[in-house]
């Protein structure tokens, strides 16, 4: 392991210094672009789309914009994605689409099944590459690559259906892992292919001493919960008693901020914290700087990207779509304005709308944060209270002394024109009055239109304290444990009425 570790590192070493030598811009974005249509040019969705015309036009992307429209999924599985899915060849992206990574998507929703080609997949094998150079930039201790890196997903076990396989993306990636990088990633086949969640971290739990971890990557709530059993297991004080070199946590999938203190308290030492921005429909953007918050959009991988200004004139006040043309390229974005994603890439997604919302921090570095969701953001009286205000207020909150856990779920109450929010504690006595006064004023000092709402229409926040465990209960009884499944942060009214059907039986 330690000749491994030591070439590890010197190729880290050489990959970050050949990456950062390399200028990427708006042109790798046109050349990711013609590339993607003239792939496609000969299958069913190129030729309808007249993609080998368009490879003609000097005003590419503008054509492009106008022929093919903005699609979200329903309408992109209707239209196109059941033929391949059905085992057409040729019919969104040339030859044929053997793997589909089943997206958890929102709580209570069914699966969606997301083309994943040969090319993609390289792609996320070339990205996780670039992501992992950076490491040499941490400038970290020798013992980081002598260790293992346990990625905490969901199962690996996939599953044949008809002319196609499916399962989980991390399923799909492990899959195509090099028989280098086997051995240095945990948990193994074995417990990997686990699909019942608490066997999975109970039989992690039980083999954690024997292994050297020093990077861990998953979604914060699933890796907490992990490290906090094999303290208790192992009546440690901190994780560290137990991996001594673990270095680095590569997160995503939500928010990280509300989870920082209580990742601060199952740790020993300094542990570097990595954003990443890793989805079924591709690999976008990771953190570059431990100390800044944002992450690097990946323009020169495959993927063309473009962005729609999260307002009344591109969407509806129930976040639809206005315009199915109208989008901005990378070169036309500015800072600190809320974008709903959309993407085209080498798995043949064509301009779908991926839900997702982000914000360029640093237009010229490419600098983003994801700042929430299309669909999950409140807005009974045209407050557009969104997640990335929802976050920050919390925070806010949390430094008043009022302790709330970082699981929550809100819902909008139409009848009484307020929001619901629905919070953990483990505080014995909280005055509620006080804490949706504080909530109100953080709220109103954050975001404008919900102040200017509050004035006129929009009561005040109703809020119910529950359990600490509540919402991973809730969760295990959908069956949406681990892996990327997650709790929505604001419920839409069916969501809202299996939420409130629950609380009434507890």
């Amino acid at each position: 392991m330690k000749i491994i570790g030591r070439l590890l590192k010197k190729s880290t070493e050489l990959s970050f210094k050949r990456i950062n030598r390399r200028h990427v811009d708006y042109k790798n974005q046109l050349l990711v672009l013609r590339k993607l249509l003239n792939t496609a040019k000969h299958t069913q969705f190129g030729f309808y789309h007249s993609f080998t015309n368009l490879l003609q036009k000097s005003d590419l992307v503008s054509q492009y914009q106008s022929i093919v429209p903005i699609n979200d999924y329903e309408e992109f599985y209707d239209k196109w994605l059941n033929k391949t899915i059905a085992g057409q060849k040729d019919c969104t992206w040339k030859g044929k689409i053997k793997y589909y990574a089943l997206s958890s998507g929102t709580t209570g929703s069914p699966s969606k099944r997301i083309p994943v080609s040969a090319q993609m997949i390289r792609s996320f094998q070339k990205t996780s590459l670039m992501q992992f150079s950076i490491l040499h930039e941490l400038d970290l201790e020798n013992a980081f690559y002598e260790g293992s890196i346990l990625a905490l997903g969901g199962s690996t076990k996939l599953i044949k259906v008809d002319k196609h396989i499916e399962g989980d993306l991390s399923g799909i990636l492990k899959k195509h892992v090099s028989l280098l990088a086997k051995p240095l990633t945990k948990p193994g086949d074995k417990i990997s292919a686990i699909k019942d969640w608490d066997e999975k971290l109970n039989t992690i739990v039980a083999k954690a001493d024997k292994w050297n971890i020093t990077l861990i990557a998953g979604i914060p709530s699933w890796c907490l919960m992990l490290m906090e059993r094999i303290i208790n297991h192992y009546e440690v004080d901190n994780i560290h008693d137990i991996w001594p070199n673990l270095q680095v946590y590569v997160h995503g999938g939500v928010f990280m901020g509300p989870y920082e203190e209580r990742f601060k308290k199952v740790c020993g030492k300094k542990v570097f914290l990595l954003d990443t921005y890793l989805a079924s429909e591709g690999y976008f953007a990771y953190q570059v700087d431990p100390i800044k918050k944002s992450m690097k959009l990946l323009v020169n991988d495959n993927i063309f990207f473009e962005f729609i200004p999260f307002n009344s004139d591109y969407f509806t006040e129930t976040g639809s779509l206005i315009s199915k043309h109208i989008a901005y390229t990378i070169s036309e974005v500015k800072p600190g304005i809320d974008y709903a994603l959309v993407i085209s890439t080498n798995a043949g997604l064509w301009r779908y709308l991926i839900g997702d919302l982000v914000r360029f921090i640093n237009v010229e570095e490419r600098e983003i944060i994801i700042s929430g969701r299309i669909k999950q953001f409140l807005s009974i009286c045209g407050e557009h209270l969104s997640l990335d205000n929802i976050h920050t207020a919390l925070l806010n909150i949390g430094q008043s002394g009022i302790i709330i856990e970082p699981e929550f779920t809100i819902s909008a109450d139409l009848t009484a024109q307020a929001h619901h929010w629905y919070l953990e504690s483990s505080q014995a006595q909280l005055d509620k009055n006080k804490l949706v006064a504080i909530l109100d004023e953080e709220l109103s000092k954050i975001n404008d239109d919900y102040k200017s709402a509050r004035k006129y229409t929009l009561g005040p926040p109703q809020i119910t304290i529950i359990p600490i465990g509540t919402i991973y209960h809730y969760m295990s009884t959908l069956g949406k444990i681990g892996a990327q499944n997650k709790m929505p942060r604001v419920l839409s009214e069916d969501q809202n009425n299996r939420w409130e059907a629950y609380l009434k039986e507890l």
